[in-house]
């Protein structure tokens, strides 16, 4: 995942988290979605600009991205499930995950075994999330996992309290993420947080 502000003049920064100004415009490059996020009170010429550069950098991708655009305050989706993380922020190590669409490409990460090849991070996630949607496990159960693990990478060694898992797993089943969404996500931030673990 990377993370982007656009000025005025129409240069794209590379950012480490957001704040979600209400006069600011954010490109979130999740892979195969690009969200682009736009401020209540973020000017025209910004969100031109926007729209600009997330079409350029799409159109150097060997497949193209989604570009899905948000308004403050309308958020919804997947989105949603991300927005703690966005603000917390990424450093290097954490910009480096990816997130599939909607569909594991499963075939393409066993030929990449089956070939003797190292599975890069998008395939380490594709597999755990194919597994976790393989295990039976309901949407609310699923939607719990998300929010402890989000409040985990929040909150580092201080344990989250149960009320806060309760109000996290609202906010996601509120957000109408689908369960592939969430599998992806779920896998997503569990990988990150092994490697954090390893690292330390």
């Amino acid at each position: 995942m990377k993370l982007f502000t656009i000025y005025e003049n129409g240069v794209l920064k590379k950012i480490d988290k957001v704040d979600f100004n209400d006069k600011k415009v954010y490109l979130i490059d999740d892979f195969k979605v690009y969200y682009l996020w736009f401020g209540s009170h973020c000017s025209e010429k910004k969100k031109e600009f926007g729209k600009k550069r997330a079409k350029d950098l799409n159109n150097k991708r060997k497949s193209p991205a989604k570009i899905q655009i948000i308004h403050q305050n309308k958020e919804y989706g997947a989105f949603l499930a991300i927005m703690d993380i966005l603000k917390e922020g990424l450093n290097s190590e954490d910009s480096r995950i990816k997130r599939d669409e909607l569909v594991f490409e499963l075939e393409e990460t066993l030929e990449l075994i089956d070939a003797g090849l190292e599975l890069d991070l998008e395939a380490e996630i594709t597999l755990k999330a194919h597994k976790l949607s393989q295990e039976g496990i309901s949407y609310e159960d699923l939607s719990k996992r998300l929010a402890e693990t989000q409040l985990i990478l929040l909150k580092g060694k201080e344990k989250p309290l149960e009320s806060e898992i309760k109000k996290k797993t609202e906010e996601i089943l509120n957000s109408s993420s689908t369960f592939e969404e969430l599998a992806w996500l779920v896998s997503e931030l569990e990988i990150l947080i092994i490697k954090k673990q390893l690292k330390q």
